[in-house]
């Protein structure tokens, strides 16, 4: 993978600052693959993006693990944060509706758990890596 840029983040405030510097060139409808292994801070820059999208407040994104999908309005863009981690099978996938969520004109698609499913891979607009170099540290790639 042929990496834009290769940030470190040595705090949680500094994944939702980087997240708010990325949501400037994240214009719908783009669809986004958030890669990396539990804890790795996915949902922590999702923030800085929803925040900066005026979409929600840092507060009010959580994980959507258990729910699948959250959505964030905000006055040009809505965010669909979705959370493949539990889906095992195409068919679950094709129950959540993402073909339609892509195809919205303000759709910013940030998918948690993508890389389960190659055809994201090929369809996706932006690519971001997360890794964790510490307790707190991450490093975050975009493609």
């Amino acid at each position: 993978m042929d990496y834009r840029s290769v940030n470190t983040t040595r705090s949680p405030e500094e994944t939702v600052a980087l997240g708010r510097e990325l949501a400037q060139q994240l214009t719908p409808p783009r669809l986004v693959l958030l890669r990396g292994e539990l804890g790795a801070g996915k949902t922590t820059l999702v923030k800085g993006i929803a925040e900066a999208l005026q979409a929600a407040k840092e507060d009010e994104v959580t994980s959507p693990t258990f729910t699948l999908i959250h959505e964030y309005r905000g006055p040009d863009t809505t965010i669909y944060h979705i959370d493949l981690y539990r889906i095992e099978t195409e068919r679950e996938l094709a129950t959540l509706g993402i073909d339609d969520l892509l195809r919205d004109e303000r759709s910013l698609v940030l998918i948690e758990w993508g890389e389960k499913f190659p055809r994201f891979a090929r369809e996706r607009d932006v690519e971001i890596a997360l890794e964790r170099a510490g307790e707190t540290e991450r490093v975050i790639r975009v493609a």
